[in-house]
């Protein structure tokens, strides 16, 4: 968003100046205009490391990153996948939907005690019975019939099992410069709350695959 308000900025004044410097510009412009309230700190909004620089300066730019560069960005972020420290991928799919269905968590009228949740629905379908939700992202719905898991638990669908658990834990991994949040790398939602998110996809008995 903020890159994106650059080039849009830039390219309308006519500026000489580089995508980086506008993106650079606009970022200093974007801080002063923010001050800590709540529990919402200036530096947790503006956490900054070099995939979402990248990302930036390629929005600014209006073209993707080179082929080089998106696969060196996800390769640095599956590297920094933290995978279940019990070997548990699974936990239970209705606590997953309370965790998916919540968009409260984070912001300055939260306290530090207020649970996160994924606000998921802001972005994607994840049942039938939705009558409103995003479509940034793609559908959930039938996630995992569609992939063909019948039992999570099977080995043939432990490869499956494993991708959207790192999926939701750094979305980057897989897409340098994806628009979903790394929820599980930047603490938006820890272990167990990933767990019950994944069961939630690929549960049979979940309503994501009714």
């Amino acid at each position: 968003m903020v890159a994106g308000c650059a080039g849009s900025g830039g390219s309308a004044g006519g500026s000489t100046q580089s995508a980086a410097e506008l993106d650079a510009l606009t970022q200093q412009i974007v801080k002063q205009s923010f001050h800590d309230k709540g529990i919402v700190k200036v530096a947790d909004v503006f956490r900054d490391d070099e995939t979402t620089r990248l990302c930036n300066a390629a929005d600014v730019a209006g073209k993707p990153l080179d082929g080089d560069t998106a696969k060196r960005i996800e390769e640095l972020n599956m590297k920094a996948i933290k995978w279940p420290s019990d070997g548990k991928f699974l936990g239970d799919w209705r606590e997953g939907e309370k965790i998916a269905q919540s968009g409260r968590g984070m912001t300055w009228t939260d306290t530090a005690k207020t649970v996160n949740g994924g606000n998921c629905y802001n972005c994607h379908q994840i049942t039938k019975e939705e009558i409103s939700f995003g479509t940034i992202g793609t559908s959930l719905y039938n996630f995992g019939k569609i992939r063909g898991v019948t039992d999570p638990n099977s080995p043939a669908a432990q490869e499956m099992v494993k991708y959207t658990w790192g999926k939701i834990w750094n979305s980057k991994a897989y897409n340098a410069c994806s628009n979903m949040p790394r929820a599980g790398h930047m603490g938006i939602l820890n272990e167990d709350q990933v767990r019950h998110l994944v069961a939630l996809l690929l549960d049979p008995k979940s309503p994501v695959n009714q």
